[in-house]
């Protein structure tokens, strides 16, 4: 039988046979000798042990599309960063490094800014002004007042989608409310500190009513891209790509050279400055990490 892995917990795996249930199986020791780890994401084939107690082994994992390291996930369609507009502010600098993350293992981005009903239309305004020239959709939405939960809807279905954000902005809270019985452990905000306890313990597919999954992550604080070679940092900004070959050096980086299409686009303000700026960082900081 054939399933997908949405769950893996202390050696067990669960597995989402459709129409049937979830079955709770072990990896056969053949992958450990091949070295290979069975991922939430993974469709596979298990031999049934016992369906009563719906038990099971992995007999097989079938090819990934793709393999994600932060999260571990694989056959990913997309993923929905979701910040707050308020309560508290985004943190750009955190989602364009998010952003480059995904950009860089070729997956699909969708922004998803939560409390839109607690926000001012010019903190809207500013944040649709960041993010217009990358073309990723972009959504303001309320889970507490239900707002543009059907149009979250519509983006899902029928895709496995990974979800992540920062902890505090009510991701558990939008996930819940995607669905009826849906119940993702939330937490509350510490209004001294305007930042969330961590809640999400493990990563874990949510199979939507309308076809397709959802994949929760922990919330983080921190990324880091320092990890690529500085050159390859400009292809993951979409909204520098059009420009890119109008510049006068072939390899510009978009930084210190002259007749640079980038930077004139960015005088005109075409492309953000709060999205140059954090690529120039990115850039130092791919830098800085190469010469150690």
């Amino acid at each position: 039988m054939q399933g997908k892995i949405i769950k893996g917990i202390g050696g067990f795996y669960y597995v989402h046979l459709q129409g049937r249930g979830i079955y709770e199986c072990k990896a056969k020791g053949l992958f450990r000798k091949m070295g290979i780890k069975p991922l939430v994401g993974d469709d596979v084939e298990i031999q049934v042990l016992d369906e009563g107690a719906m038990t099971g082994n992995i007999t097989s994992i079938l090819p990934r599309k793709n393999r994600l390291i932060r999260p571990a996930v694989s056959n990913v369609d997309q993923a929905m960063v979701i910040f707050s507009v308020v309560q508290p502010e985004p943190n750009f600098h955190l989602l364009n490094s998010f952003l480059v993350m995904m950009e860089r293992q070729q997956v699909t981005c969708i922004l998803c800014f939560n409390k839109a009903d607690l926000a001012l239309e010019r903190q809207i305004e500013e944040i649709k002004k960041i993010y217009k020239e990358t073309e990723y959709p972009l959504f303001f939405v309320s889970a507490k007042e239900k707002k543009g939960i059907e149009q979250i809807k519509d983006v899902l279905r029928d895709k496995t989608t990974t979800v992540a954000g920062p902890s505090g902005v009510g991701k558990s809270s939008l996930i819940n409310s995607l669905q009826q019985d849906v119940t993702m452990e939330t937490g509350d905000i510490s209004k001294k500190i305007e930042r969330g306890r961590h809640t999400t313990r493990h990563s874990e597919l949510i199979a939507l009513e309308d076809g397709g999954y959802i994949m929760d992550t922990p919330g983080f604080s921190s990324l880091s891209v320092d990890f690529m070679e500085k050159e390859e940092l400009k292809e993951y900004f979409p909204e520098f790509l059009k420009y890119q070959p109008e510049c006068r050096f072939q390899g510009c980086a978009h930084i210190h050279e002259p007749e640079c299409a980038v930077k004139e686009a960015l005088s005109r303000k075409m492309i953000s400055r709060v999205r140059y700026d954090d690529y120039v960082m990115f850039y130092e900081q791919c830098k800085e990490k190469r010469r150690y």
